[in-house]
């Protein structure tokens, strides 16, 4: 009973899905941790699906490196992230979701690598163009590195904010 009522429901969101439609594009943000020496950009891209013309869920792969110590520690992740958007008026949501920060810490000729969960909310808005859409949010980041073998790695202040946008092109 519990298989067809999963194949009903999954039945009944892809159809949706494909109702409502499904988009892929560039993002380009710029982001500031709480102690690196500066922001800095960050570039990826995402695939939005969205259910119903109140929410839609994003997953995105992105590029980001922050530098620490006047440059002498470096962080570089790329970041993994699933987002669900719920749509307050038609062009404005809020967005909340995680992300998986594969991360590499370097100093001084030694470097480890990491993969910590971090979690996001903010908001943002878009506007259709056609089968192109403008996307822009900021959202802010809760994430706790966790390299163990580097000891100035531990006072490396992780969360961060992040003012995005995109173009998605409908599919």
């Amino acid at each position: 009973m519990l298989k067809k009522i999963s194949l009903l429901l999954f039945i009944v969101l892809a159809s949706q899905a494909f109702a409502q439609g499904i988009a892929i594009g560039p993002q380009l943000g710029y982001q500031k941790s709480k102690n690196a020496d500066e922001g800095s950009v960050l570039f990826g891209g995402m695939v939005r699906l969205k259910l119903s013309p109140s929410f839609a869920v994003e997953g995105a792969i992105n590029y980001r490196q922050e530098k620490y110590n006047n440059g002498t520690e470096k962080v570089t992740s790329y970041p993994i992230m699933a987002s669900a958007l719920i749509y307050i008026l038609p062009f404005a949501y809020g967005v909340a979701g995680a992300g998986w920060y594969n991360s590499k810490y370097e100093v001084g000729g030694t470097s480890e690598t990491s993969s910590p969960l971090g979690y996001h909310v903010g908001a943002g808005a878009e506007i259709a163009l056609g089968s192109i859409v403008l996307t822009g949010d900021i959202r802010y980041v809760f994430l706790k590195y966790q390299f163990e073998n580097v000891s100035s790695a531990s006072d490396l202040k992780a969360n961060f904010y992040v003012i995005m946008a995109g173009i998605l092109l409908d599919l």
